[in-house]
């Protein structure tokens, strides 16, 4: 699953002067990793400002610039180069992965005032984009939110310069951009959300994108999202009901069909969860998760020929896809197809040399099912070295050493 986890304001008709201070520091923290990027903005409100609309205003505007210069720097790094993103797609990305954070401000009722900072350690930022880029739904939400966002703050832009001109729609026209604040809000709480959950925060993520929901009720990538820390938090029921209610919400929503067929699922209710997984497959056919979660449930109900059959189809979508080859693998050897096991267990291995169940998986059906004890003590000893747990009970029994 893949994520990140609270205000409102009115406008004026004074001409409002927006100017950023280019204070930009990069510092080492105490653990050379971690980067610190720091910026201060000012603005200058309107009589019809208040404290909450300035800083929402102000941190949008302050955490682009810091989340431009973030770009910037991890644009340098070798592993983030290998991904072959342009800087705008990092800028989207790390938008659901860092918060800003507001070191110090001032207001004195016209001119408001924020300095603020990303915290970013290198090692899990790279981590997370490489994570993010790979879901195309979660990289289409974040593109979005921004793109709204973008689109919020020029609109209101164009309505502070109705509000200056001494029009008769100043009433409707300080309406529209209070709403548009509002919805600013969202999404920065929408964003928090992200950056929380996907640093495993999952209590606070579900705090955030409650208030992005308060604020915008309709948005329903916030319940998915909600779902997901719920989830986290093992609480499936809360999880289910916000996962209904952003398909309620959005019909078409592939991936929170996935992720309430994974908790019916879990809940050991197979045949809702088939349900969901085709709807999502439906939706999305190239969706190689989906496929190898309605092959786990057809499994789980005795249904191995259905099951073999999206596992390989995951498999097909998705040719690195080693849960999958693992799965059909026990599949295959409960059907007696022994080789084609061997064969499943192997491309995991080929894979990630490292994959100790695949390792033990392989040296089992070698010793129970061809009677190749030699070559399944060989698998069990590597299993066993990198701390599969059954492997290395067995070899005790047997006397040895690996």
């Amino acid at each position: 699953m893949g994520m990140e986890k609270k205000n409102n304001p009115i406008f004026k008709i004074t001409c409002l002067i927006i100017f950023t201070t280019a204070i930009s520091l990069l510092a080492h923290s105490a653990f050379a990793e971690t980067k610190i990027f720091v910026k201060e903005y000012t603005y200058q409100a309107s009589e019809e400002d208040s404290r909450n609309s300035s800083r929402t205003v102000s941190l949008r505007e302050v955490k682009r610039l810091l989340l431009e210069e973030l770009g910037t720097y991890l644009e340098s790094i070798t592993e983030v180069k290998s991904f072959h993103l342009t800087k705008d797609q990092i800028f989207t990305l790390t938008a659901g992965i860092v918060s800003a954070e507001i070191m110090e401000e001032k207001w004195d009722g016209k001119v408001y005032w924020l300095k603020a900072r990303i915290s970013a350690d290198q090692d899990s930022v790279i981590k997370s984009i490489d994570t993010l880029r790979k879901d195309r739904e979660k990289v289409k939400e974040l593109e979005e939110t921004r793109k709204r966002s973008e689109e919020l703050l020029n609109e209101n832009e164009r309505l502070k310069k109705e509000l200056a001109g001494k029009t008769g729609k100043k009433k409707k026209t300080a309406q529209s951009y209070q709403r548009n604040i509002k919805n600013l809000t969202a999404a920065e709480w929408f964003e928090k959300g992200y950056a929380l959950g996907t640093s495993g925060n999952y209590t606070s993520a579900v705090e955030a994108f409650t208030n992005a929901i308060e604020l915008h009720p309709q948005r329903a990538g916030a319940y998915n999202n909600r779902g997901n820390a719920y989830a986290e938090l093992g609480n499936h029921q809360r999880a289910i009901k916000d996962y209904s209610k952003a398909i309620e919400l959005d019909p078409k929503f592939a991936g929170t069909y996935y992720n309430r067929g994974l908790l019916y699922a879990d809940l050991g209710n197979y045949q809702q969860a088939i349900k969901d997984y085709s709807r999502a497959i439906e939706l999305n056919p190239k969706d190689a998760a989906a496929y190898h979660g309605r092959g786990n449930a057809y499994r789980m109900l005795g249904n191995y020929q259905q099951a073999i059959k999206d596992y390989s189809r995951a498999i097909e979508l998705n040719p690195q896809y080693v849960a999958a080859y693992n799965n059909r693998g026990f599949l295959y050897a409960d059907l007696g197809n022994y080789q084609q096991a061997i064969k499943d267990f192997s491309k995991p291995i080929e894979l990630n040399p490292k994959d100790a169940t695949a390792y033990y998986s392989r040296g089992f059906v070698y010793d129970v099912m061809l009677g190749n004890h030699q070559q399944a003590i060989q698998d069990f000893k590597i299993a066993a070295r990198l701390g599969n747990t059954q492997a290395q009970e067995f070899l005790r029994k047997e006397g040895i050493v690996w």
